[in-house]
């Protein structure tokens, strides 16, 4: 997260001193031009993803298992959510870390996820025990 915070606009500041000491203003200009460019695709990237998830029910996802296997540790929340086109239903209280955000799907699975400074850490998927699953671990017991 500190890379972001600070690298980013770093690189920004040297990119824009390397534009002028090379090529002077026009350099600058080109180099300024594109930085722009580059934060508008970002920003433009963000509010599609956004738009798409505000269509959706909170926290509902097409398949939970799904989700469970595309899932790797390190992900920014804003990539879960164009995972799964849907905002994630707040578990954790506002404003604390970590947050703890949730994916359930129509079969009542569902995925929690555990972001710290925005970056999944780990997740649990948890699947509903069937009617049928009970029937066949009874049968599989020991008499007495």
């Amino acid at each position: 997260m500190k890379i972001q915070k600070f690298g980013v606009p770093l690189a920004s500041l040297a990119i824009l001193v390397a534009a002028y000491h090379y090529y002077g203003w026009p350099g600058v200009a080109v180099a300024s031009g594109a930085l722009v460019m580059w934060m508008l695709l970002h920003f433009s990237r963000m509010m599609q993803i956004l738009k798409r998830a505000a269509n959706r029910p909170i926290g509902h996802v097409g398949s939970a298992v799904m989700l469970n296997a595309k899932l790797k540790p390190g992900v920014p929340l804003l990539h879960v959510v164009a995972m799964t086109r849907s905002l994630g239903a707040l578990q954790s209280p506002k404003d604390t870390q970590p947050e703890l955000y949730r994916w359930t799907d129509a079969g009542e699975s569902h995925v929690t996820c555990e972001f710290h400074d925005g970056k999944l850490q780990k997740w649990l998927l948890e699947r509903p025990v069937q009617p049928d699953e009970i029937a066949n671990d009874s049968r599989d017991a020991p008499a007495p």
